[in-house]
């Protein structure tokens, strides 16, 4: 269901001098022999499901048996071990090529590389990873970046002999001599905190476990917040205060989450002076304060929550900065008294504008950065003290503009990261007040790179209620419009999630053999503002997926590409798009890569002991109610499988996936092998050590995507 998904579509690759632009006209005359085996035939055990006068048999529902009840459950595991040695079966006569890909992705990507240093509280924190190793170390210099490094977590060294190891929350105590961090081995975004003393190099026996791995310092050094997790559902129920020294399991339960369709968190003002608890769900949130030097003391209300009323507070020296869409669709900018945090002592900074999303804001001792969004492109604001105001200018016509690492409060420098499908991954610092940027740090791509060699397009499809639907696309010149290029177009479309372009090595290896690649910016997403968002969501939700269509059609009558050569990808919320996609028009796609895909949406959201499901409401809708049942029911990628032909399709899970459960794509590739009437390709493959996000190396996932671009490749008979 949500998708932190953080594009693993890393920048990187050496370009082929000897690959052209378009190999189309000769590609599919050596197309590749899938070998003749049969796939697994799974058992099918009928259970009924009776709702709203509605019966329906399912005849896969035991595939949830491994989720209920663990080892118990050899079943399923040979099920979805039967189905990784099909895949493994007719996608044989890649291996090879496969291996070459993935030497090719790697051969990228700088394996001894180095972050942008950030200032905060007097030292300068930076990642840097060696050749040949998997993870990074994580260090710091005191006061100059000529100074002596420590080494804070060589996470190198922590994830030996683990098939899976994740770091996150990495936390600094104000007086720089504690590291709290979060470890999770599981991959289920279960977080373990632990304490490390930066001074003698110890790791305190304080271990705090089922957490959001989100610490958060008071002011003594000696006590943290944190978000704690229920077991089952992995909700963020709780905020807890651990002190130093004590047993996690005696942790005082500082906020206690009632309602669960929201989901909380606990962070600290940049400042340094506040501790905020956030709650909140699609349509309203609530904001708790606490001064960070008196932790022991209760938290405050700063404004109870409201109906379809969402508000972040961010803390200056003299008052409290809120962006909220109180009256305003589209947000706006408002400030209130420190004392006096009430909703009737808001007034407007920045007013609501119907054709500008406000997205984000960052705060600063004498200067305010804000993050809008006007027709699809974001733009950054600065606002200073004494009254002036400008924005930072971009000028590609399609492009990623996001602010950075920013800890610091007292400065005049913005960091922020520019990209797009051409641009590498840019990391500016930018001076607020005298407008000059310094480029600290342009990704290198090894090999060679030359963004001239590629062009990018900003396009519109028309939806058949008439809304202009943004894609974004590049391809290697050379390419010609007729039709014969294969593409890849890929789509997400939900929770409000924008995804703006931005510049992927890997996709490279795609362009360098003459594919296409294109971003459809559909309705469910945020890209054209708040009410694209509400346009694809609850009662509505049809309209991601045929905006998506359309966009398909679009790319085929301007010849771009051609039903033959037509491919779709998405993942999580985007993999229900892929579902719905090939139920609705599966003769428009040669093939669908589908990652995680949250498919069976009906029996998930009526099953409240499966993880988030509550939190989803708002965005999905409950069954129990018999419109929003109905409504589900009539686009749900499970429910409406039906015996026509489909396109070829790669569909992958993790058997710990803690966002989309693993079943769900099993249940859906088993209906779909007994229903379907054509013989295209369809592979299930499922990572046993893994869960949402896929490998945690910063090598092991290109071996996913050097699977599924073999596939494509496969598809397209292109076999070098």
């Amino acid at each position: 269901m949500t998708t932190n998904l953080k594009s693993k579509l890393l920048p990187m690759l050496v370009l082929f001098s000897t690959l052209i632009a378009c190999k189309n006209t000769e590609k599919n005359m050596d197309t590749y022999k899938w070998p003749d085996a049969k796939p697994p035939v799974a058992a099918m055990k009928p259970i009924t499901r009776t709702l709203h006068g509605d019966t329906v048999v399912d005849n896969y529902y035991w595939m949830i048996d491994y989720f209920k009840k663990g080892k118990d459950s050899s079943e399923v595991i040979t099920y979805l071990d039967a189905e990784n040695k099909y895949l493994d079966t007719m996608m044989s006569g890649t291996k090879s090529f496969q291996e070459n890909l993935f030497k090719e992705l790697k051969g990228r990507i700088k394996e001894k590389d180095e972050s942008v240093p950030v200032l905060n509280n007097g030292y300068y924190y930076y990642t840097r990873t060696e050749d040949g190793k998997q993870y990074f170390k994580y260090c710091r210099k005191k006061g100059s970046l000529d100074a002596k490094e420590e080494v804070l977590l060589d996470v190198d060294e922590m994830a030996k002999g683990l098939p899976y190891f994740s770091v996150s929350g990495v936390k600094v105590s104000p007086d720089n001599k504690l590291l709290a961090f979060g470890v999770d081995k599981v991959s289920r975004r279960q977080y373990t905190i632990h304490v490390k003393n930066l001074e003698t190099g110890e790791l305190l026996k304080d271990a705090i476990p089922n957490t959001q791995a989100d610490p958060v310092w008071a002011a003594d050094n000696k006590t943290l917040f944190y978000t704690a997790k229920n077991e089952v559902t992995l909700l963020s129920e709780k905020i807890k205060k651990h002190k130093l020294g004590t047993d996690a399991k005696q942790d005082a339960v500082v906020y206690h989450e009632k309602d669960n369709t929201n989901y909380i968190g606990v962070s600290k003002s940049k400042s340094g002076k506040y501790i905020f608890i956030y709650s909140g769900a699609t349509l309203s949130s609530e904001t708790r304060v606490l001064e960070a030097d008196q932790p022991d003391k209760p938290f405050r209300i700063l404004q109870p929550r409201m109906k379809e009323v969402l508000y972040e507070m961010y803390a200056l020296d003299d008052k409290f900065l809120i962006l909220t869409n109180w009256n305003a669709k589209n947000f706006r900018l408002m400030e209130c008294p420190l004392d006096k945090p009430g909703k009737e002592n808001w007034k407007d900074v920045i007013p609501h504008r119907k054709d500008v999303l406000l997205e984000s804001v960052e705060e600063f001792k004498k200067f305010v950065s804000i993050t809008e969004r006007k027709d699809g492109l974001t733009q950054l604001r600065i606002k200073n003290n004494n009254g002036t105001e400008h924005y930072v200018a971009f000028e590609e016509p399609s492009y990623r503009a996001q602010t950075g690492a920013n800890p610091e409060y007292n400065t005049k420098n913005l960091r922020y990261i520019y990209t797009s499908l051409t641009t590498p991954s840019s990391t500016y610092d930018y001076n607020m007040e005298t407008k000059d940027k310094k480029l600290m740090k342009q990704q290198e791509i090894l090999g060679g790179y030359d963004k001239k060699e590629y062009t990018t397009e900003r396009l519109f499809a028309t939806a058949k209620d008439g809304t202009k639907i943004p894609i974004s696309l590049v391809y290697k010149n050379g390419f010609k419009k007729d039709g014969s290029a294969p593409l890849l177009l890929y789509g997400y479309g939900s929770y409000g999630s924008t995804i703006d372009p931005s510049f992927s090595s890997n996709t490279l290896s795609l362009l360098n053999r003459g594919f296409v690649y294109a971003i459809a910016h559909i309705r469910g997403g945020q890209e054209m503002g708040r009410q694209w968002y509400e346009d694809g969501k609850l009662l509505k939700k049809m309209n991601t997926f045929t905006d998506f269509i359309t966009c398909g059609e679009h790319l085929t009558e301007q010849k771009y590409t051609s039903k033959g050569h037509l491919y779709a990808q998405g993942g999580s919320a985007g993999g229900l798009l892929m579902g719905a996609v090939v139920n609705l028009a599966p003769d428009l796609w040669n093939g669908v890569l589908a990652h995680v895909p949250f498919v069976d949406v009906v029996n998930t959201m009526l099953d409240e002991s499966i993880p988030l499901t509550t939190n989803e409401f708002d965005e999905w809708g409950n069954p129990k109610q018999k419109a929003a049942y109905e409504y589900m029911k009539s686009y749900s990628p499970y429910e409406n499988v039906t015996a026509k032909a489909y396109p070829n399709m790669l569909v992958t899970t993790g058997l710990h996936d803690s966002q989309v459960q693993y079943f769900e794509p099993a249940k859906w590739v088993a209906r779909l092998r007994a229903t379907k009437t054509d013989n295209n390709v369809l592979l299930l493959k499922t990572d046993m050590d893994f869960g949402h996000g896929g490998a945690s190396g910063r090598f092991d996932y290109l071996k996913d995507i050097a699977l599924n671009y073999s596939f494509l490749f496969a598809l397209e008979g292109i076999s070098e």
